[in-house]
């Protein structure tokens, strides 16, 4: 039979479906057959074939048919995994049925009735329903999901057989152990089985069903108190599972093995297609949301192997109870943490190499799902995140997402990579050798639109960062805390900063230290805080390598004089307030004379109007993202507790950390009956008096005159003469004692892990559009909006 008679009958028996209001009894085999039996569909005709209007119709007029239909094709799926897929018929109706199911299950999660549809049984239907039998009769979705487990190992369907010769009887598919039949090699399995595009494909289609299994968490609207317990992912990643080792591992080798094709010969992927690279990206996708996890309400191990738990917990293994987590954060030998780095690098440059010779090398998509992968890595398992920052491999990682933080600045339906690429940084900026590994000079020119310097990798990343605060569209602003954060956490250990650079941070201080800006919302004096900090940072820790700061420091010495002197009277204030009227772009002039941007960028984009994007929950305040860690002389860390409320005038360091102002600024601000928010010379005067101002006055007040004096007697204008006498000079003894060094350390919240679990969510729905599995659906975690 042809397969556009097969499509007619298909879609015949889905008129049959929606038309007949009588409940069609299970046993009607030769009715329930049409569906899967003899079609030669895709799944791109299943969801042509079978409309929404018409499952959402069934699902309303004749429910006991689609619970029927439901129930029947996952009867089919266990039949497939229990018999092993032998005969050429058995895996079309698998493959079907799991096209079928793909395409209805996103209706049955819009409607909270039908919500709890897979975690019935199906009381003895069609099985001569016999009253033991029920007592032990699984849920349908757990059915369901060990059946795709089953089926994801099935010799000759989705893994190569072992047979020697036909005769030996077939594999017994409940005595197969599926930890040698491994997709891939690396972490914990040494081989690399024959690549097979069917096999791959068979496993892609199992491993969208699985994906949309895991859907359900879309129709539910954002609650941070639901912390991560989708039902699906936690019976998927449970000992019930017994495939849950060799599917963790299979899915993290396929990802991290993956080579784009090309293999190094440019434009190969013109000649020879990549089936690899759509079953990559739903292995991704698959990972990202088995390993969605919150760990900042678990007992996870920390990094002795001791639990953060407490008594009560005794009973509980160690680790949490989700397998794919658990061996995730025990992952440790250094080959497989290579393999894993190597890999997820490879693929966040691959983007990169195409701006050398363009349209050269494939261009991988699955960015966003690979940075969330890298995160849950660093997260869950912090032996992997210290090899990461032991070797200068992590510039692997830190360059990519430079590159697609300054591509993305401009675009709104890109802001949730904005996120995620800051929050990896901020993560790894916590680890002292993060800031050491800055250090090391930057000479790949990867073509980005920012001004050509000579430097480090330390000057890279500010230089983008100065370029997304300057140039990055409004919604971006609640990221300026943690961009300065991480700036603040490398400074102590950054040894020399480009001129370039040097300009540029003096120039964010001026734009966030005019009084329109910082009387204009009430955090705004943070970011003033947070840059008078990175220079006490580099002065009193740095201060040898670092002329090029210093100079640029004294040049702009009118800038720390503006602030020790900021006017607080109300006259003042309403002054400042007026002209923020007539401003509203928060940092509209660049100031600084930018420089040609590199050979070969392209400036960012805004978004192409009509482009989706999902909305995304607020992300915490920086208070709430970080904790205060002190570092000692050792290198080490002790954590520091947020201290009582205490007037600080004995001078303590505390003096520059913005925190407690916090508390107090709520009382000593008023906001108007708009809501608008209103300074009050109170609020002023409460963290004017507690800015870090000592150290840069002292050192204005020793060098600006031996600087006009050399300017004087030699009549000099030409600063390499001042930058060399600032490069032998030296301060000691002349500054105040160094301050410790504090480090704002990420730690994990339910609020990030809702964060991450609509911005992973609203990836994958816009990412999957051939099939369209979850478009026009009702889903509730994130809206859908055009740019």
């Amino acid at each position: 039979m042809g397969s556009a008679d097969s499509k007619l009958n298909f879609r015949k028996a889905v008129i049959q479906l929606t038309t007949k209001t009588q409940p069609v009894e299970a046993t009607d085999d030769a009715f329930w057959d049409q569906f899967w039996a003899d079609t030669a569909t895709t799944v791109q005709d299943v969801f042509a074939l079978v409309p929404a209007a018409e499952i959402r119709a069934v699902r309303e007029e004749s429910p006991s048919n689609l619970a029927t239909l439901c129930y029947k094709a996952v009867e089919k799926l266990v039949q497939g995994a229990e018999s092993g897929c032998h005969s050429e018929k058995e895996k079309q109706v698998v493959l079907n049925c799991s096209r079928l199911l793909t395409r209805v299950l996103p209706y049955i999660f819009e409607d909270p009735d039908w919500r709890g549809f897979f975690w019935s049984t199906v009381p003895g239907a069609g099985r001569g329903g016999g009253e033991e039998e029920d007592e032990n009769a699984r849920p349908l979705a757990e059915s369901l999901l060990l059946a795709i487990s089953d089926l994801l190992f099935c010799p000759d369907f989705t893994v190569q057989s072992h047979r020697r010769s036909a005769v030996d009887s077939a594999e017994d598919v409940h005595s197969l152990d599926s930890c040698e039949y491994i997709w891939e090699a690396g972490v914990g399995f040494a081989h690399s089985p024959q690549p097979n595009y069917i096999h791959d494909m068979n496993r892609m289609e199992l491993l969208k069903l699985l994906l949309t299994c895991f859907s359900e968490a879309m129709y539910l609207p954002p609650a941070p108190e639901s912390g991560s317990s989708n039902p699906w992912v936690q019976f998927f990643c449970s000992t019930e599972n017994r495939h849950a080792l060799p599917l963790f591992t299979s899915l993290l080798n396929t990802v991290c093995a993956y080579d784009p094709v090309g293999y190094g010969i440019p434009y190969n992927h013109l000649l020879f297609s990549d089936y690899r690279e759509p079953l990559v990206e739903e292995a991704a996708q698959v990972l990202i949301v088995t390993l969605d996890h919150d760990s900042a309400t678990s007992t996870s191990p920390t990094v002795d192997g001791t639990t953060t738990g407490t008594a009560m917990d005794d009973a509980d293994p160690p680790g949490p109870e989700n397998l794919f987590v658990n061996y995730l954060s025990r992952i440790h030998r250094e080959e497989d943490f290579q393999f894993i780095l190597k890999g997820i690098a490879r693929l966040l440059s691959n983007p990169l190499l195409q701006t050398y010779l363009p349209n050269s090398t494939k261009k991988i998509q699955f960015h966003q799902e690979l940075l969330v992968l890298f995160w849950k890595l660093c997260d869950f398992n912090k032996k992997f995140l210290f090899f990461v920052l032991k070797s200068s491999d992590v510039l692997d990682i830190l360059v990519p997402i430079l590159y697609f933080l300054n591509d993305a600045r401009a675009d709104q339906s890109r802001v949730g990579l904005m996120h995620i690429g800051v929050f990896i940084l901020l993560l790894l900026s916590g680890e002292r050798n993060f800031g050491v590994r800055l250090n090391k000079p930057y000479s790949v020119r990867v073509p980005m639109d920012i001004p050509v310097f000579t430097g480090t990798h330390a000057d890279l990343l500010i230089v983008v960062f100065h370029k997304i605060i300057t140039s990055g569209h409004q919604r971006l602003q609640p990221l300026f805390d943690c961009l300065l954060t991480i700036v603040v956490n490398v400074s102590p250990y950054l040894k020399s900063l480009s001129m370039v650079t040097a300009n540029k941070l003096l120039h964010l201080l001026e734009a966030f230290s005019t009084t329109w800006f910082l009387f204009s919302a009430a955090q705004n004096h943070h970011l003033v805080f947070f840059l008078l900090e990175v220079f006490n940072n580099i002065i009193q820790y740095q201060f040898d390598g670092n002329s090029n700061l210093v100079y640029a420091i004294i040049r702009k010495r009118s800038v720390f004089h503006q602030l020790a002197n900021l006017p607080t009277d109300p006259p003042a204030i309403h002054k400042a307030l007026q002209r923020r009227r007539r401003t509203p772009e928060p940092l509209s002039r660049t100031g600084s004379q930018e420089g040609g941007s590199m050979e070969g960028s392209r400036p960012a984009a805004p978004a192409e109007p009509g482009t989706l994007k999902t909305s995304l929950v607020a992300t915490p305040g920086i208070d709430k993202l970080t904790e205060k860690s002190q570092v000692s002389e050792d290198g080490t860390l002790r954590s520091l507790e947020p201290e009582p409320q205490q007037s600080s005038a004995e001078g303590s360091p505390a003096e520059g950390e913005p925190d407690q102002a916090w508390r107090e600024q709520r009382r000593l601000s008023s906001a108007s009956a708009s809501g608008q928010w209103i300074p009050t010379t109170d609020w002023i005067l409460s963290w004017k008096s507690k800015l870090p101002l000592q150290t840069i006055m002292r050192l204005l007040q020793v060098l600006v005159p031996q600087v006009e004096k050399i300017c004087i007697d030699k009549g000099l204008t030409d600063e390499s003469e001042i930058l060399r006498f600032l490069q032998h000079g030296t301060l000691v003894g002349l500054l105040p004692v160094p301050h410790p060094i504090l480090i704002r350390k990420y730690q994990a919240n339910s609020g990030t892990a809702m964060w991450f679990r609509t911005y992973m969510w609203g990836v994958i729905y816009l990412r999957n559009v051939d099939p369209p599995i979850w478009y026009d659906t009702d889903v509730k975690l994130f809206e859908i909006q055009r740019v």
